[in-house]
C-alpha cells in the first residue's frame, strides 16, 4: 500500500508561495487601485471590492485604448500584483473553457506563463509579458462574445455544503462528472479546506484524462501557481472555473458511465500502482534506464509505456531518471514533428512534473508520473494523425562541428532558429557542450518572445521549456534545451509591434 510522504512537501508548497509573492512584490508597487463603485449584473459573479473595479476596467475598456489606460494607472499607483490578479479573474469570468480547455481559453492558461516570463526578465522589460497577456485577453473576450457571450454566474449559495461535507460532495461530483454539484461543492471546499488539501484533489483530477491534449493538467498547475502570487483570497472563483474546466467532455457521453479512450489510463491506475514497490520514491540515478525508457515512450502502446516505467521503478531507479526520460521524450516529440501537438507534449510534461513535485501524497505523485508516461504514446498517436513523424532521437542529435566549435556564435544560432531550425538545434548543442552559458541563450530566447511572440503558445511553450531545462539532470540538459528551438522565435522573424506599443505606453 502506498504511504504518505512527510510534511516537507507541504512546507515546500508554502515556501514556493512565499517566494512567488516576494518576487512579484519586488516589481514596482505604487499603491492601490481606485475602489470606485461599480454596478454589475446580479447574474454575474462579483469579486472582492479591492479587485472588482480593475477587473471591470479590463473588461470594459476598448482594446485599442487599454494599454495606454493601464500605463496611466501604473504611473498613479497600480501594482504588478494587482494587474496580475485582475487579468486572471477577468479571464475566468468572461471566457468559457468550452468546447475545449484551449483555443480562446488560452487567455486564462497563458497568464502564469506570462508571469513567469516577467519574473525572469530584465527590469526594463518586466511589464511586457503581462501587458501582452492583457491584449490577448481582449481577443479571447471578443471571441467568447461571438460564441454566445458566456459569463460565470454567482454560485448557488443555498446548495453550498459546509464543513467536512464539502470535500465528500466535491469528490463525488467529480467522479460522476456532475458540473452543477461540483460547482457548489468546490465553493464550500474553498471556504473550509487548506490550499494544500485542495491542491492534492485537483492534482489528481487534472491529469486523470487526456482530453484537450494536456490543457487540464496545465490549468491546474498554472492556476495554483498564479494563486501563490495573487493570494488565496481570490481562490473560490478560480477553483470554480477550474472544476468546470476539468469536467469538460464536450461531444462525448458521460465518462462516469462509459469506458472511453481518454480515461482508460487513469482508470487502470490502481492496478498498476499495486505492482509498484512501496519505496519507489527512493532509488539510484541511472542514465541507461533513462535511455532505455526513451526508446519505448514513442510509437508504443500506453500499456507498454506504463509497464516500462513500473519496471524501472521496481528495479530501484530514481524517479528523477524516469522524469529525465519523460521530459526528454517531450522535447523529442517536438523535434520529430514541430507543431501544435509536439509543443503541447512539452507544456503538459512541464505541468505534470509540477504536480508531481508539489503533491504531498505518494499516491498522487505516482499517479502524475504514470499518467505522464501514458500520455506520451497518446500524443504520438495524435501526431501521426497530423502527418509524418520523423524517427529522430534526442540521444542521437549531433552537435554542430567545425574548425573551431568553441567559437559557436549565439547570434548565428538565433538567426538559424528562423532560417534552419535543425541546424540551430545542432549549433545550440555544440554551443552548450563547449561550456558556453545556457543563461545567455535563455535570456535572449525570452527577449525574442517579448518582441516577436504573437500567440499564447509562444509564451506557454517558452516558459515551460526554459524552466524544465533546470528540471532535467545536468548531463541531459543541453540536449533538452537544443530541442526548444523547434518552437522558439528566431532573430530574423518580424517584431509584432505590440511590444513597441507597450514600451511607448509605459514610458
Amino acid at each position: 500500500m502506498l504511504y504518505e510522504s512527510d510534511r516537507r512537501r507541504f512546507l515546500k508548497f508554502a515556501a514556493a508561495s512565499g517566494a512567488a509573492s516576494a518576487l512579484a512584490n519586488s516589481l514596482p508597487v505604487l499603491g492601490q487601485v481606485s475602489a470606485a463603485e461599480t454596478k454589475l449584473d446580479p447574474n454575474v459573479v462579483r469579486f472582492s471590492d479591492d479587485i472588482e473595479p480593475l477587473v471591470r476596467l479590463l473588461e470594459d475598456t476598448d482594446r485599442n485604448a487599454l494599454m495606454e489606460e493601464l500605463a496611466k494607472r501604473i504611473k498613479s499607483g497600480l501594482s504588478y500584483q494587482q494587474l496580475l490578479a485582475a487579468l486572471f479573474l477577468a479571464g475566468i469570468r468572461n471566457v468559457q473553457p468550452r468546447p475545449s480547455v484551449g483555443f480562446k481559453f488560452h487567455a486564462v492558461l497563458v497568464v502564469n506563463s506570462a508571469h513567469l516570463a516577467s519574473l525572469a526578465s530584465a527590469e526594463s522589460e518586466r511589464w511586457l509579458p503581462l501587458f501582452w497577456a492583457v491584449d490577448n485577453f481582449k481577443t479571447s473576450q471578443a471571441r467568447d462574445v461571438q460564441e454566445g457571450n458566456w459569463t460565470m454566474a454567482p454560485v448557488d449559495e443555498s446548495k453550498v455544503p459546509t464543513g467536512e461535507k464539502a470535500e465528500a460532495e466535491f469528490v463525488h461530483a467529480m467522479q460522476q462528472w456532475d458540473e452543477a454539484k461540483a460547482d457548489t461543492a468546490v465553493a464550500g471546499l474553498a471556504r473550509t479546506a487548506s490550499a494544500n488539501r485542495i491542491f492534492e484533489l485537483f492534482a489528481k483530477y487534472g491529469c486523470r484524462d487526456f482530453r484537450s491534449i494536456g490543457h487540464k493538467a496545465i490549468y491546474v498547475a498554472n492556476s495554483f501557481r498564479t494563486l501563490q502570487c495573487i493570494g488565496w483570497h481570490h481562490a473560490e472563483p478560480i477553483l470554480r472555473s477550474l472544476a468546470y474546466a476539468l469536467l469538460n467532455h464536450s461531444g462525448e457521453p458521460n465518462p462516469a458511465e462509459n469506458d472511453l479512450d481518454a480515461d482508460r489510463p487513469g482508470r487502470e491506475f490502481e492496478s498498476w500502482a499495486s505492482k509498484v514497490r512501496t519505496d519507489w520514491e527512493f532509488g539510484k540515478p541511472d542514465d541507461k534506464a533513462t535511455t532505455d525508457l526513451l526508446s519505448v515512450l514513442h510509437g508504443t502502446s500506453v500499456t507498454d509505456a506504463t509497464a516500462a516505467v513500473v519496471d524501472v521503478l521496481n528495479a530501484g531507479v530514481s524517479p528523477q531518471s524516469v522524469y529525465d526520460a519523460l521530459l526528454l521524450g517531450s522535447g523529442e516529440s517536438l523535434m520529430r514533428q514541430p507543431g501544435i501537438v509536439g509543443l503541447h507534449t512539452v507544456t503538459t510534461a512541464n505541468a505534470m512534473h509540477y504536480l508531481f513535485q508539489t503533491a504531498a501524497k505518494s499516491e498522487t505523485r505516482l499517479f502524475a508520473l504514470l499518467q505522464n508516461a501514458a500520455f506520451l504514446p497518446m500524443f504520438h498517436s495524435a501526431m501521426q494523425n497530423r502527418g509524418a513523424v520523423s524517427s529522430d532521437r534526442i540521444v542521437d542529435l549531433p552537435a554542430a562541428v567545425g574548425a573551431n566549435p568553441q567559437t559557436s556564435n549565439l547570434d548565428s544560432i538565433l538567426d538559424n532558429i528562423s532560417a534552419d531550425t535543425p541546424q540551430a538545434a545542432r549549433q545550440l548543442l555544440g554551443y552548450l557542450d563547449s561550456q558556453h552559458s545556457p543563461e545567455a541563450f535563455i535570456q535572449e530566447a525570452r527577449r525574442l518572445i517579448f518582441l516577436k511572440g504573437s500567440d499564447s503558445h509562444d509564451y506557454k511553450f517558452s516558459s515551460a521549456a526554459l524552466e524544465d531545462f533546470y528540471h532535467v539532470s545536468p548531463q541531459w540538459r543541453n540536449r533538452f534545451l537544443a530541442t526548444s528551438v523547434f518552437h522558439l522565435k528566431g532573430s530574423k522573424q518580424e517584431d509584432t509591434g505590440l511590444a513597441k506599443r507597450i514600451q511607448m505606453a509605459i514610458s
